[in-house]
């Protein structure tokens, strides 16, 4: 009896193994594990490009951030430029002098008009340069003390260009001071060839002494 049960078990399991519905379940599963596994991978890649196209992103907004930064002091430069042209060539009209004579005799007029006496002054030229050529002032003055302040400063408020060089002292007697100044002046590369003034190495010394009529009106 058992014998014929067993028989009976194994041909229903050959024939469950020969079924094409078997087989279907069994391929179905296979499919459903793969589809599975594949679903689970492609989660994965998935993240991992997500993420690493954040970090890219990121990065990218750093860099344009530093390009921002770095570029921003070029804005505008051409309206700068044109400004600054603009601001040199007014500057060169009002406080460039136009010749020699306009500035020995404009610091002539300064001396008398702070009462103090020029007892010397040397005039040269440096090299000359391709917008502006230094010209250098040495001179002794001699005055009492508020007016010798009031000479350097109507020098360096005066609309042509003087630079203070130097100052220093060279003797005082009572209420008199003698002092030596050195002042520089420019002028434009043709003027001051035009003005024959030699150059740092020689000089040319006037005497800075103000007509006697002045020198009474003191």
């Amino acid at each position: 009896m058992s014998s014929s049960t067993g028989k009976s078990s194994a041909s229903a399991w050959r024939e469950r193994l020969a079924s094409p519905l078997t087989w279907h379940y069994a391929g179905f599963a296979v499919l459903l594990a793969v589809t599975i596994v594949l679903a689970v991978r492609l989660g994965m890649d998935w993240t991992a490009l997500d993420r690493h196209a954040a970090d890219a992103l990121a990065a990218k907004q750093v860099q344009l951030k530093a390009l921002d930064l770095q570029t921003s002091p070029l804005r505008g430069l051409d309206g700068r430029l044109e400004d600054s042209r603009v601001q040199v060539k007014a500057f060169y009209e009002k406080r460039i002098p136009p010749n020699y004579s306009s500035i020995s005799s404009r610091v002539i007029d300064l001396g008398v008009a702070s009462k103090v006496r020029l007892t010397r002054l040397q005039y040269t030229q440096g090299p000359p340069g391709t917008d502006l050529t230094e010209i250098r002032m040495d001179s002794a003055i001699t005055g009492d003390y508020p007016a010798i302040m009031s000479f350097v400063n109507s020098l360096e408020r005066d609309p042509i260009f003087f630079v203070i060089r130097s100052m220093n002292l060279t003797g005082q007697q009572g209420g008199s001071v003698s002092l030596r100044m050195q002042v520089s002046t420019w002028l434009r590369p043709a003027d001051a060839a035009a003005s024959g003034l030699p150059p740092a190495a020689q000089g040319n010394e006037q005497n800075a002494e103000p007509p006697a009529n002045e020198k009474e009106g003191e």
